[in-house]
């Protein structure tokens, strides 16, 4: 490996890195769907990986198209801002839908008590909800459609500082350059996605709301939406 290619190496694990830490959107939908939606850990890290993965894919397949039809790299980063901000709005429409949803269900599904008289003229009351009962064939179909929705809107997602660090070696004519550059980034930016999920989900399963519990489909839809204007309005 050459110095110049060593370098955007280099960089572009460093940027990777820092681009997901800082961008709650590369890992606060899936701690909070996977709380929300009962995931196991396996389910969330697999969800994660593939998200990530559609993320950093659909960069590297724009940039070398550009590269390919001589496109240079302010028009790419245009197209690419295009794109973030499709994605933002993508993750605000579903957070704020998902919420809706979410509140609408709690209120549905609030525990209410119900009093029996046994013998004796014994008054025995207790309290439940029906969150868990009725279960229906649709609902199943529903559960399968999130993961989806999020691999859609990662993959409209763009990694805005992939594009300029694999023009140098795709301008040189260097494939190996090009891989290898766009190789460190997604390993990076998965890899950082991906323990952030991990720590954090286990933390989270911790978390016991208690009464509150059935809101928790809101507060996830309510935290993905707030991820969405994170990127729309504040850059992040």
């Amino acid at each position: 490996m050459n110095e110049p290619i060593a370098i955007l190496a280099a960089t572009a694990a460093t940027i990777g890195f820092f681009h997901t830490l800082f961008g709650p959107d590369h890992y606060l939908p899936f701690i909070v769907m996977g709380k929300a939606r009962s995931w196991s850990l396996a389910k969330t890290m697999g969800i994660t990986f593939l998200c990530g993965l559609g993320h950093v894919l659909g960069s590297v397949v724009l940039g070398l198209i550009g590269v390919a039809l001589g496109l240079a790299v302010g028009r790419l980063e245009a197209f690419e801002a295009l794109r973030g901000n499709l994605a933002a709005q993508a993750l605000i429409v579903f957070g704020f839908t998902y919420c809706v949803w979410g509140i609408h269900r709690a209120i549905k599904n609030k525990p209410h008590t119900h009093a029996h008289l046994h013998s004796g003229n014994v008054v025995h009351a207790h309290e439940h909800s029906h969150s868990n009962e009725h279960a229906h064939p649709h609902n199943v179909k529903a559960r399968s459609v999130t993961p989806w929705v999020l691999f859609t809107i990662f993959v409209l997602g763009p990694c805005e500082p992939l594009i300029p660090l694999i023009m140098y070696p795709a301008a040189e004519h260097s494939i190996k350059g090009v891989l290898v550059v766009a190789g460190v980034f997604a390993l990076t930016t998965i890899g950082t996605m991906m323990a952030v999920v991990l720590v954090s989900s286990w933390g989270v399963s911790f978390v016991k709301l208690g009464t509150a519990e059935r809101f928790t489909h809101a507060l996830a839809g309510f935290a993905v939406c707030v991820s969405g204007l994170a990127i729309q309005f504040l850059g992040l």
